[in-house]
């Protein structure tokens, strides 16, 4: 007759504690990486203002409004690398044209990003102003006189558009 003898080894030589602490172990770590992913990044997406925000959307309609009557129309030229702008500025008769305007390059998700030019008229109703270079994505784009009286807005796909055609957001 045999006997079979069964030798007990300690908890830590067998797999199955092993693997049953596996599970536990990955959420743990799981959720240490995401509360730092959280920390350490900022999505930018929310307002801290947004009530005030949302009672000024008639003003922003009045400034569609008003480019629209000026019969105000503009194209944004974009230098090789993005770091030249010039816009040609179009307004109806008897329309006089300021002599700087802003450009805002707003970037879709990331406001640290965003840019603001100030363009310089020059000859022939252009208008001229230098950037740093932008990267590669769409910007969205609000061009506007000194004293937001009006706005032009447009759409900017880097490095795809070289000539952006701006015009009043009426809908």
């Amino acid at each position: 007759m045999t006997t079979m003898t069964e030798t007990n080894k300690p908890w830590y030589r067998e797999p199955w504690p092993w693997i049953l602490m596996a599970g536990p172990t990955a959420v743990v770590l799981a959720g240490i990486a995401t509360a730092w992913i959280a920390v350490a990044t900022d999505d930018g997406l929310v307002e801290d203002d947004y009530y005030k925000k949302g009672l000024t959307i008639n003003q922003t309609i009045e400034r569609d409004q008003m480019a629209q009557s000026l019969h105000l129309k503009a194209q944004l030229m974009v230098g090789g690398d993005a770091s030249q702008l010039r816009v040609m500025l179009q307004a109806g008769d008897s329309v006089t044209l300021p002599s700087t305007l802003r450009l805002k390059i707003l970037h879709p998700t990331r406001s640290d990003l965003d840019r603001l030019v100030t363009l310089e008229q020059g000859a022939l109703g252009y208008y001229e102003g230098q950037l740093n270079a932008l990267e590669p994505t769409r910007w969205r784009l609000v061009l506007e006189d000194a004293d937001s009286q009006w706005r032009l807005t447009g759409k900017l796909h880097l490095p795809k558009d070289n000539v952006v055609a701006m015009q009043a957001n009426i809908e």
